[in-house]
């Protein structure tokens, strides 16, 4: 199971904490936003499978890059309507192919999965 412990003690900042990481997110915009965590969160599942994905087909790709941006609309409710994700292979060249099964096979990493289908939230006041 994944579980993430978010602390507020007052204040702008929350402090994340998963695992053996722990890093902090700030509402004023001064570091990384909730908003900007979860576009986080998406890019780097994302980069996860297109690693996989070059690892299993045997492509040296070296480094790469995901960009991944959204505009956060203010009408009610207040979400991301499209989100963009573009992976730069850092000029590694890839046939049609590739490209098709490539983008095929990182669309189904665990995170976007998760957005595209909508997954119920429970809540909870103790």
């Amino acid at each position: 199971m994944y579980s993430v412990e978010v602390t507020n003690k007052g204040g702008s900042i929350f402090n994340i904490k998963s695992k053996d990481c722990e890093f902090a997110a700030d509402t004023n915009g001064a570091g990384m936003t909730p908003p900007d965590i979860l576009l986080a969160g998406l890019g780097s599942c994302i980069g996860v499978y297109v690693r996989k994905y070059a690892e299993g087909a045997k492509l040296d790709i070296g480094g790469f890059t995901v960009n991944v941006s959204a505009d956060l609309d203010k009408e009610k409710p207040v979400c991301f309507r499209n989100i963009k994700v573009a992976v730069d292979l850092g000029g590694a060249l890839l046939d049609e192919r590739r490209k098709v099964s490539m983008l095929e096979f990182i669309k189904n990493c665990p995170v976007h999965n998760t957005l595209k289908n909508n997954p119920s939230v429970s809540f909870e006041l103790t």
